[in-house]
């Protein structure tokens, strides 16, 4: 093994370990607790944060942290992902040797679609062999978050560890969904229990759990090996937390490294925005007068497909009559048309007509909202048209009948459910 540079940030001892990097997207999955948001899409390709895709944070973070060799596979409905990958991903140039390649499932191996996050990777085992990386670094298409991969990389290597497991601190009460670790005081994993129905604590740490952020990086010729070793288990669900990770912990190196953001100010951001709630706080906390994720951080930042749109357009500034917004984020190619908006976020191409108030909403790109409408902590998905004199979210039980009501009072609109059908979301 090469000698450790005394300096474990040293740049050029990372960069050199990012280059040796393949990092492999899990962006194939259903998320169907997101109701009406994944009917047509991937969950990977729902909109987030104004402009982006959800599947943008994890590669703008591979990206900026120099892993430039990107696999990302696609399964379920990916046609809007698929196109947004074409469109917002292909500045990387092949003959540096940097890409995203688009992985989808396709049989490769036998007639069967891609049964499990372990098995989608065993699929495509044959084209991880032809690029030959000496790191595999695995990540979830659906989390958001920044971070340096470069920094769990050298940790990786300096622990001189077969598998590493991103993680981070998470309340007790709230680790039931994810896989949880219990860890000595050198970070060695020496439990892990998937989806808990009782999660652990950590030592002196009463109410918070150490749970996995779905982040991987292995030795290459070890995940072969394990691979191999899950596709001949009968009963195996092939999946990376259920089967893989439990039948290393114990017989092999495996470690966890505690998430920092790039900023490394302190703060952890992470998000798992897979309920219809998760995902509405997560896009609100950027309206906070100074919100945990920073996008307008010129020195980590998210990359994205860019649609050439005008500027947003306030018109109109009569009594009763006037176009404003306040507390909220406006993308380009709005027109607020003698409207109201407070506390909400507009993604692109939004047009909100005379005398409607909208409040804490979330209103994806393409929409129509016609005149004197009042909508209050409402997703509206994108191309939704809203009739003129249209209340959503000001009496619960009318909209129960209507529209998916979150367990947090969340009202989610989607073209089928205001009879407005749609072959598929972009």
């Amino acid at each position: 093994m090469d000698q450790i540079p005394e300096s474990p940030a040293d740049k050029r001892y990372i960069s050199r370990l990012t280059r040796e990097t393949l990092a492999l997207i899990l962006a194939g999955g259903r998320g169907d607790r997101l109701q009406g948001l994944t009917r047509w899409r991937a969950k990977p390709a729902v909109p987030f944060g104004g402009k982006f895709r959800i599947i943008d944070f994890p590669l703008s973070n591979c990206v900026n942290s120099g892993v430039r060799r990107v696999g990302v596979l696609t399964q379920y409905k990916a046609h809007s992902l698929l196109r947004h990958l074409y469109r917002g991903w292909g500045f990387l140039r092949s003959e540096l040797g940097e890409f995203v390649e688009i992985l989808p499932a396709s049989q490769r191996i036998d007639n069967e679609w891609y049964a499990g996050t372990a098995d989608a990777v065993y699929q495509n085992i044959d084209i991880l062999r032809a690029h030959a990386p000496t790191y595999v670094l695995l990540l979830a298409g659906d989390h958001i978050y920044k971070m340096d991969y470069g920094q769990m990389l050298a940790f990786h290597y300096e622990q001189e560890a077969d598998m590493t497991i991103g993680c981070v601190e998470v309340p007790v009460a709230e680790a039931t969904g994810f896989g949880v670790m219990a860890v000595d005081e050198k970070l060695r994993v020496h439990e892990f229990a998937e989806k808990p129905a009782a999660p652990k604590s950590m030592p002196g740490r009463p109410g918070i759990a150490l749970a996995s952020m779905g982040i991987y990086v292995f030795n290459t010729q070890f995940l072969y090996e394990q691979l191999i070793k899950d596709r001949d288990m009968p009963r195996s669900s092939h999946d990376f937390g259920k089967d893989i990770i439990p039948s290393v912990i114990g017989r092999y190196r495996v470690c966890a490294y505690p998430f920092h953001n790039p900023a490394d100010d302190g703060s952890a951001y992470w998000r798992d925005v897979g309920t219809v709630d998760a995902y509405y706080r997560a896009n609100m906390e950027l309206l906070d007068v100074t919100p945990q994720l920073n996008l307008y951080d010129r020195d980590w930042p998210i990359w994205t497909y860019q649609e050439q749109v005008p500027p947003a357009k306030f018109v109109f500034n009569e009594d009763g009559r006037r176009g404003h917004a306040v507390d909220s984020m406006v993308s380009g190619g709005c027109i607020i048309s003698g409207a109201q908006v407070t506390k909400s976020l507009l993604f692109s191409n939004v047009r909100v007509e005379a005398a409607s108030v909208l409040s804490d909403c979330v209103v994806l790109p393409d929409v129509q909202i016609g005149t004197g409408c009042r909508i209050h902590r409402a997703v509206i998905d994108r191309g939704c048209v809203i009739e003129a004199g249209t209340e959503i979210g000001i009496d619960p039980e009318r909209d129960r009948k209507r529209f998916y009501v979150s367990p947090e009072g969340v009202v989610l609109v989607t073209p089928e459910s205001i009879g407005q059908a749609r072959h598929f979301v972009r």
